[in-house]
């Protein structure tokens, strides 16, 4: 099975799993600059991947008007964002995240990656200073948001090879049916 993998990364944790996706999957890999100069319809799977951004995957509206020149494609995403794999927040997230790819048959998945200020653009870095100084200054915060003023205080890295592994388990499947289906 023919895979590619496309993202859009800012700081450098997208690009990472975005390589080690493709990696693993024995596939190409392409920045969103170059797959959109690129003609994907030979691929059997198309995976794209970006930041959490706003409430949604960064640059996301691409794959989606991609979506119907795929039809019969194996096609995931995933989003990668600051917060643990554990955070309940991050589920809600990529819960409203999902509904309008889920609808087009798209599986989605979460890679926590972290924060890196310095390779931040300013604009985001401010956003992130601002949202934190709105987080510190808010009375009676919860014990999640404890945490999370704890961590975006500085930069760090939690990404890790193991948050790949559903995707390709999803990768994996498509495979076996394929070869079911010879």
């Amino acid at each position: 099975m023919r895979t590619v993998v496309v993202y859009h990364s800012q700081t450098g944790f997208t690009r990472r799993y975005a390589e080690w996706i493709a990696d693993a999957a024995g596939g190409d890999c392409f920045t969103l600059q170059e797959a959109r100069k690129r003609d994907l319809s030979g691929y059997d799977a198309i995976v794209y991947g970006g930041w959490a951004c706003a409430g949604q995957i960064s640059k996301i509206g691409w794959f989606e008007e991609q979506i119907p020149a795929w039809n019969g494609k194996r096609l995931a995403a995933f989003c990668v964002g600051a917060s643990p794999a554990d955070d309940p927040e991050g589920q809600v997230f990529l819960d409203k995240t999902v509904q309008d790819l889920a609808a087009a048959n798209v599986q989605v998945f979460y890679c926590p990656g972290g924060l890196n200020y310095e390779a931040m653009s300013l604009r985001y870095r401010l956003m992130m200073k601002a949202f934190l100084a709105g987080l510190r200054a808010k009375k009676d915060r919860t014990p999640q948001e404890e945490v999370m003023a704890a961590m975006l205080g500085s930069s760090y890295d939690i990404s890790d090879r193991r948050y790949i592994e559903p995707l390709l388990a999803f990768l994996s499947e498509t495979q076996k049916d394929q070869e079911e289906d010879c």
